[in-house]
């Protein structure tokens, strides 16, 4: 049974820096795509960052809204995924969530309907 837990949100200052993590517990696959999302009170989910690791490579992107300023990570054990955010502004508030499916992808990141897993969320609130 496999579970996603967020951790590491809460409230900062614009210009400030938080880091997420989400901890899976459970086994996926040995090749994993993960992504984050997040979604702001009356605002659609979008996608913020995914990795995908198999064997051979690991592979990420972002959205382009965040990129240089927030960085994806996951652990060798592939037990944890982070998400460093810095230079955090009022654009980034909202609840973030981990996403995970089995397989590796390369595109197509931002469709939520392809993860299988979803935690249930931590909360950034920047002012």
């Amino acid at each position: 049974h496999v579970q996603l837990v967020e951790s590491g949100g809460g409230s900062v200052t614009a210009g400030g820096s938080l880091r997420l993590s989400c901890a899976v517990s459970g086994y996926i696959s040995s090749s994993t795509c993960m992504s984050w999302f997040r979604q702001a009170p009356g605002k659609e989910r979008e996608w913020v960052a995914g990795i995908s690791v198999n064997r051979l490579r690991t592979l990420s992107d972002y959205a382009d809204s965040v990129k240089g300023r927030f960085t994806i990570a996951q652990d060798s054990a592939g037990d944890t995924m982070y998400l460093q955010m810095s230079s955090l502004n009022v654009e980034d508030n909202g609840m973030y969530y981990c996403a995970a499916v089995a397989g590796f992808c390369g595109d197509n990141w931002h469709l939520a309907y392809r993860y299988k897993y979803w935690g249930q969320g931590t909360q950034v609130t920047v002012s």
